[in-house]
């Protein structure tokens, strides 16, 4: 029978992406574990892969197509010695196709392989049917049976709350209390863009027991476009990087009690140790130094080495206890045009600055291609923001969730500094730390960022 090949959900919060590109047409044969087509999400192009053999017989969603539901159809493809007209057609008889997540059913939890960033499969026929009615209320029990309530309205029922378990993980990683939620699902049911919408301020409940805080109300699109003269600018729609990182952000600040602790570090060895050992490098046939040591490698290895130092500080909150991590995996901010990703260096306490430094100037490249996998960057446990290169001398970084601490590098500049009762002149590079006051106390902050103001100071500390 025909397979229906849906849009995949590439990561917990998906609901939309672009079909970048078809790499197969139709009458193509198609073979396990070809790269049928690109799916671009909010923060890479992933390759889709076939996981059955057979014929591509019809594409429903041509190349090009931005904002694609999560389980909407894109394709069908013959399996082998069937008729690949037949299979053509059943894309227009009005094949069933999954609801997308806040669509007016519970979310569907996105598979291990998707959180993890296994390529998404082909999802059979079987897999793409409606799902169930829910019982109608005479066949629950007496305490869960409830009088339908308007969306936003009810998700309770005797005190408890309903909510799809995407919802509640989502609301968990977020920080956000469930119950403050108003749902949008069926009879109240807290669904997942449910969460997307908490994580930007709407929607949330006054906190039991109190009332609201006083908050000014956003202003509205056309309140702000009311400011300004028509034709004096020009409305550029958000991408779905832009919105990810506003919604992320803006929960970061909402949610993460930050505070920052501020040292200026004498990178005057570390520059002089630099010069040497790019000096050193060995050279290919073609003259091209193996590698070319920045700033910033040195900065990813000290951090990595200063949690190693303060593992109490190498944490992240979760409601049910600290995840205390044995590894430092440093997540780097990376510029690309529209925003920022930020990909992890893993295990970068164990790494050489030599394989620092090749590994992200790899990661930086694939990074703006738009080339990551998923799992190169998500999680870690920390991260660093560079604008020295920018001749910025120091500024704050918002922790990126589910970080408990995130480091802010300035530029390294010449600044007059006192010695022995002497003015002298001397490099120095201000680093701003952010951290959760949840996780990580001013003091244990204080001793991380004392770790690591010793190491980039006195570099061949890190060789040892």
């Amino acid at each position: 029978m025909p397979i229906k090949i849906l849009m995949p959900a590439l990561s917990p919060t998906m609901e939309k992406g672009n079909l970048a590109k078809w790499l197969k047409k139709e009458g193509d044969s198609v073979k396990t574990g070809d790269v049928i087509a690109e799916i671009e999400t909010d923060k890479a192009t992933m390759e889709y892969e076939a996981i059955e053999d057979g014929t591509l017989a019809k594409i429903v969603v041509p190349e090009g197509t931005n904002d694609v539901a999560v389980n909407q159809l894109i394709a069908v493809l013959a399996e082998e010695g069937e008729d690949v007209k037949a299979a053509a057609a059943t894309a227009t008889m009005g094949a069933p196709v999954a609801k997308t997540p806040g669509a007016g059913t519970p979310s569907p939890q996105p598979s291990p392989q998707r959180e993890e960033g296994v390529t998404p499969r082909i999802a059979p026929a079987s897999q793409a049917r409606p799902p169930k009615p829910p019982p109608p209320p005479s066949s629950l029990p007496r305490e869960e049976r409830s009088t339908p309530k308007a969306p936003g309205e009810g998700g309770r029922t005797n005190g408890r709350i309903f909510s799809s378990p995407l919802a509640r993980r989502l609301a968990k990683e977020a920080g956000v209390e469930i119950g403050r939620i108003q749902g949008s699902g069926p009879h109240g049911r807290v669904i997942a863009r449910d969460i997307a919408a908490a994580r930007e301020g709407r929607g949330l409940r006054a906190p039991a027991g109190g009332s609201a805080p006083m908050i000014a109300p956003a202003m509205t699109d056309p309140q702000i476009r009311g400011l300004y003269e028509e034709g004096s600018y020009e409305l550029v729609p958000h991408d779905g990087m832009r919105r990810t990182i506003a919604a992320r952000l803006t929960a970061s600040v909402q949610t993460i009690p930050h505070f920052y602790l501020t040292v200026d570090c004498d990178i005057g060895k570390l520059l002089q140790a630099r010069e040497e050992i790019n000096a050193t490098a060995p050279k290919d046939k073609d003259g091209k130094p193996a590698y070319k040591l920045s700033v910033n490698d040195f900065v990813i290895k000290a951090l990595a080495l200063a949690l190693q130092r303060v593992p109490d500080a190498n944490v992240n909150w979760t409601e049910g206890g600290m995840l205390k991590h044995k590894h430092s995996d440093i997540g780097v901010a990376v510029a690309m045009p529209n925003g920022l990703i930020t990909p992890i260096v893993r295990n970068a306490e164990t790494k050489s600055l030599s394989a620092i430094s090749n590994e992200m100037r790899e990661l930086a490249v694939r990074a703006r291609d738009r080339k990551l996998k998923p799992h190169e960057y998500q999680g870690g446990t920390t991260a660093v923001s560079n604008l020295g290169m920018y001749g910025i001398k120091d500024f704050t970084a918002v922790i990126n969730p589910p970080h408990a601490t995130i480091l802010a590098v300035g530029a390294g500049e010449e600044r007059a500094v006192v010695r022995n009762g002497k003015i002298e002149a001397a490099h120095i590079m201000s680093v701003t730390m952010s951290c959760d006051h949840r996780a990580v106390d001013g003091a244990l902050g204080a001793v991380l960022i004392g770790a690591f103001k010793a190491l980039i100071e006195n570099p061949v500390m890190m060789l040892v």
